[in-house]
């Protein structure tokens, strides 16, 4: 690393400094997204279980049940977390094939979660 003496001060080089930001950025990102990849796969695997019979889930595919919005363009409606609450009150929608269902605090993060990775 390179350091400047100025007065009683050690400053970093400023090309340095862009490279140590870049690393640091990466790290969190990395590692942010790491730490994520449970969370996504749980809430993958509830939607596999609750919501594929009706909904397409993945990043491809239409919807079994043709009124059914695939869940990767949930985020052109509205912001996927704003579900959270609805799905802490026990969803309702205006068709009567979409069941009703509660989740806890720890199926919302997750589902959330998976469906932010749907986003682009």
């Amino acid at each position: 690393m390179h350091l400047v003496t100025q007065g009683s001060f050690n400053v970093m080089d400023p090309t340095m400094r862009i490279m140590l930001s870049a690393f640091v950025g990466a790290f969190l990102m990395t590692t942010t997204s790491q730490a994520q990849e449970p969370r996504v796969q749980r809430g993958r695997t509830f939607a596999q279980t609750h919501c594929a019979s009706c909904h397409a889930i993945g990043h491809v595919g239409e919807s079994p049940l043709r009124i059914a919005p695939p869940f990767r363009t949930l985020h052109l409606r509205y912001p996927v977390e704003d579900l959270a609450e609805s799905l802490a009150e026990g969803i309702m929608t205006a068709h009567r094939d979409m069941p009703q269902f509660q989740l806890d605090s720890g199926q919302i993060a997750d589902l959330i979660a998976y469906l932010k990775s749907l986003e682009p």
